[in-house]
């Protein structure tokens, strides 16, 4: 589980339902910075057990390069609506329609405004099965912390562990057992500053299990499609920290010179870059998508 989401947005944002043609999200959207030169949109997709909150830290800094992030929780996590135990309607591809919904809304006031489109973790193979559907609306495609297929045996064994334990206990129940045991995590590393347990356990009760389950399924069983991906004519970059225990890092090394992307490692940073060490991850962010747009 992500631990370390900052839940209260900075003061210039705002937290509303993105409509779209395949229902609302919930999202937090942060504009250009005032007096920062406009530059583009951001979609910002949390990983397994994530939300929005998740890229909290983000918005300001890249806010100040003249990039609108929004972040968004896809659908059944934490503030947006979905089935709670229907599992056909999580899986990827109609994720990644939601996706191109999204992009769609967010494009419509500005429709020639390029958007960067990034996943986080699970959020980055949702990214990817979006563009390989359709990648016209997008201008980049970021992967961070998101690997070329499955995660790693020991992740895949506490996913499966998670698994078992929502088939025979509430999500309540589950909250309860991964206090007392450590919870069965994609996301991995040391929590870092203060920890909002109420809110984090609010946004577990929020979360559809029929998204758990589908997430950690896809998680897995993910085939490599990185091949495909080359023959998508988007820049691509992968970010990760300097130690992952979901993807090794040298996986995800070589999966950067497959795409031919752009390469950032994190120094201090783990799993989540976006929450460890934001302000490093928000400047390479930035660094690529100027780079992307000629500015």
């Amino acid at each position: 589980m992500s631990r370390n989401a900052a839940f209260d947005p900075p003061p210039a944002a705002r937290a509303y339902r993105l409509r779209t043609a395949r229902g609302e999200f919930a999202a937090v959207d942060s504009p250009v910075a005032e007096g920062a030169e406009p530059r583009g949109t951001v979609l910002m997709l949390p990983g397994f057990t994530g939300s929005k909150e998740d890229f909290t830290l983000l918005h300001e800094p890249l806010a100040a390069r003249g990039y609108r992030t929004v972040a968004v929780d896809g659908r059944g996590q934490y503030e947006s609506d979905g089935p709670r135990h229907d599992e056909s309607a999580y899986a990827q591809r109609e994720l990644a329609r939601d996706v191109l919904a999204q992009a769609t809304a967010l494009g419509s006031p500005a429709p020639h405004a390029p958007i960067h489109l990034l996943g986080h973790s699970l959020g980055g193979q949702i990214a990817r099965a979006a563009v390989l559907l359709d990648h016209s609306p997008f201008r980049s495609l970021t992967l961070m912390s998101s690997g070329p297929a499955q995660i790693s045996e020991p992740q895949r064994q506490r996913v499966k562990l998670l698994r078992d334990a929502l088939a025979v206990l509430t999500m309540a129940e589950v909250w309860e057992t991964m206090q007392a045991m450590g919870p069965p995590e994609e996301v991995g590393g040391p929590v870092r500053g203060p920890v909002d347990e109420e809110r984090l356990r609010l946004r577990w009760l929020g979360t559809a299990p029929a998204q758990l389950l589908a997430g950690g399924q896809q998680l897995c069983t993910e085939p490599d499609r990185v091949a495909e991906l080359t023959a998508v004519p988007l820049p691509c970059h992968v970010l990760s920290g300097e130690r992952d225990d979901t993807w090794p890092v040298p996986l995800l090394d070589d999966m950067a010179v497959r795409l031919d992307a752009r390469r950032t490692v994190i120094a201090g940073a783990e799993h989540s870059p976006n929450a460890d060490q934001p302000l490093p991850t928000a400047t390479a962010l930035a660094d690529f998508w100027d780079h992307v747009t000629g500015h």
